[in-house]
């Protein structure tokens, strides 16, 4: 790999800095692997405390998927920005679009999620990924999800 291409992890200080996002909204403890804009692997670690067990579902809590689909999107987001390809007046990185969603395994308090996203396309501000979820390397979601960076 040329270091040109490899970036460094984004700790979750770097994450919030990158990012509007906060708890209880925040879908991504670190990024690793960044290549410019082109990859990277978000993760993160479900725990038992989050809010949204208290209603998905009380007696036998699983990870939404929805919240997965967000934290595909926030993976890109951190790598768009920390690619430095949005520019350093960065305000705000929006969710555009989502394709192809599936779901295909439960996700449960214990474990750790990684969002594998790659770059399928962009065009200026715009960035279109291929994203999958994985527990202990299954596939357990994907989808192919869009952002937009607004610079003031």
């Amino acid at each position: 790999m040329d270091d040109k291409t490899k970036l460094d992890s984004a700790d979750i200080a770097r994450i919030l800095k990158s990012l509007p996002h906060r708890y209880p909204f925040l879908m991504i403890d670190r990024v690793i692997d960044m290549r410019v804009d082109e990859s990277a692997i978000g993760i993160k670690n479900v725990t038992a405390n989050e809010p949204q067990f208290m209603g998905h579902f009380p007696d036998n809590p699983v990870f939404p998927g929805v919240l997965m689909i967000e934290g595909m999107a926030q993976t890109a987001g951190v790598l768009c920005i920390c690619s430095g390809e949005a520019g350093s007046t960065t305000k705000s990185v929006f969710f555009l679009t989502i394709d192809k969603a599936k779901f295909r395994k439960q996700v449960i308090p214990g474990d750790t999620i990684e969002y594998h996203v790659t770059k399928i396309a962009r065009k200026r501000m715009m960035w279109w990924y291929r994203a999958e979820a994985r527990v202990q390397g299954s596939l357990v979601a994907e989808a192919e999800v869009g952002a937009m960076i607004v610079n003031g």
